[in-house]
């Protein structure tokens, strides 16, 4: 999504820019449904997708059409939400997996633990969010796009409860890296204290929701990029500024 909307999108756009310069790993979150099947064709790497976010309309393909009469208006309401992460060819998965952040079981648990009121719960429950996570050989990536609800407790809930997803698909001796937009900030967030505490041994967050977050190897602080670097023929592709980091 461009900033600012515009009624036409520049997904394609965006995901050639952020693959040009051959990234090892490209995580990428809040995709309509149908571009799982594009982003190889469009970056050159590997793409595991997950489904967050069905479709509304039986068809991806017939929401994507319809989405396409203006971008601005309709974004994911019609096209669903996925995540995506990239690899490298060089680098070979040995498995992907999934879980739902926010099952009507962990909801109920954490809406009695934060006395949350009712317009928070609904917001929750509203849309589907998942953790996905690709292992490679000594790496194990996990990415997420967190609920966004007006309550930072939750999207922090959220968050932990994909740390600990992350850890468990992990090897003991993986690089472990947690990316993804968390929807909650480092100044509103007891999880991001802990990850990045001695227990953990994650890196320290930067400012604002979209992280990279790495463990068991050295790396370079996490970088946001400049609105300079995701411009294209005067437009801001994006409304979140692509994070990276440098890891070895």
């Amino acid at each position: 999504m461009t900033k600012p909307p515009e009624r036409r999108g520049y997904l394609e756009e965006a995901v050639r820019l952020a693959s040009a310069d051959n990234p090892d790993v490209l995580c990428l979150q809040e995709l309509p449904v149908w571009a799982l099947s594009r982003l190889e064709g469009w970056s050159g790497m590997r793409a595991f997708g997950a489904v967050a976010a069905r479709p509304v309309l039986f068809s991806a393909e017939l929401g994507r059409l319809i989405t396409q009469l203006d971008q601005g208006l309709f974004r994911s309401a019609l096209t669903g939400q996925a995540n995506a992460i990239l690899l490298q060819a060089e680098l070979r998965p040995l498995g992907s997996e999934s879980i739902v952040l926010n099952p009507r079981s962990f909801r109920r648990q954490v809406e009695r633990e934060l006395d949350l009121d009712p317009g928070v719960r609904w917001r929750w429950a509203k849309e589907r969010r998942v953790c996905h996570a690709v292992r490679t050989e000594g790496l194990t990536v996990a990415n997420l796009h967190g609920s966004a609800t007006h309550d930072w407790r939750v999207s922090d809930a959220e968050l932990m409860r994909a740390a600990v997803f992350a850890d468990s698909v992990a090897e003991p001796s993986d690089v472990l890296v947690l990316a993804g937009d968390f929807n909650v900030i480092r100044e509103r967030s007891k999880t991001l204290d802990e990850l990045s505490g001695p227990d953990w041994g994650f890196t320290k967050p930067i400012s604002w929701l979209d992280q990279v977050l790495v463990r068991g190897a050295k790396s370079t602080p996490a970088h946001r990029w400049p609105e300079e670097q995701r411009r294209l023929h005067g437009k801001l592709l994006s409304d979140h500024a692509p994070v990276e980091v440098r890891i070895g």
